[in-house]
């Protein structure tokens, strides 16, 4: 009978470590990198000034003209604005020749 609550125990601990490892590499491999790259994306987001070149989550290439709260005034042509929220704005990529 000893021998099995022994045994018990010890498998009890191997379950644990292994919840425990499991938790620690979604951290690192998920959690971690993710909340690093919202944290520069926002970081972006508020160093933005005026005539800075950006690109919406459409795709469409704009000026970057103010920001009113979680929105953005933008300028696609000369006198052409519009309002976009301000977490659809991203660099624009840059464009590799082959």
């Amino acid at each position: 009978m000893t021998d099995f609550i022994l045994l018990d125990i010890a498998n009890g601990w191997k379950t644990g470590i292994m919840i425990v490892l499991m938790i620690v590499v979604f951290y690192f491999f998920l959690i971690r990198p993710q909340s690093q790259k919202t944290k520069k994306e926002q970081a972006y987001r508020d160093g933005l000034q005026k005539g800075d070149r950006v690109m919406t989550a459409g795709g469409i290439h704009v000026s970057f003209v103010s920001r009113d709260g979680g929105w953005a005034i933008v300028e696609a042509a000369p006198g052409a604005r519009m309002k976009v929220q301000i977490g659809t704005l991203q660099p624009i990529p840059e464009h590799k020749e082959k």
